[in-house]
């Protein structure tokens, strides 16, 4: 591969950074960002908006795993006032959540992904 042909892997790493920094302020904006960076540097339509899927897929799963745990957390201690049953059911609630949030979110950076990809050509 020359240096005119974009990296997937680069583009992807980047736009989860950039995901992971700035969609903690702005969540879906933070995400259409880092899929625009990971489409930019991979270069090409169909490779950023794989990179940029990528990036919001790892991106959301970080977030997920960490807005998961505390409020897992919470549930736990809700269901222990509460029973056990109801907090299983609220950390049950919470993962689903978190995962679908993800989805959405590597669907924005896809979309991030493809623009950039487009503009890099």
């Amino acid at each position: 591969m020359g240096n005119s042909s974009g990296s997937l892997w680069l583009g992807a790493f980047a736009g989860f950074v950039v995901i992971v920094a700035v969609g903690w302020v702005l969540p879906i904006i933070g995400h259409f960002i880092g899929g625009l960076v990971a489409g930019l540097i991979a270069k090409g339509a169909g490779k950023g908006a794989l990179a940029g899927f990528l990036a919001g897929i790892l991106g959301g799963l970080i977030i997920a795993v960490l807005v998961t745990v505390g409020l897992v957390a919470l549930g736990g201690l809700l269901g222990g006032l509460l029973g056990g049953f109801i907090g299983f059911l609220l950390g049950l609630l919470v993962a689903v959540a978190a995962v679908l949030l993800g989805i959405f979110g590597a669907i924005i950076a896809a979309i991030g992904g493809l623009i950039g990809g487009a503009l890099s050509r």
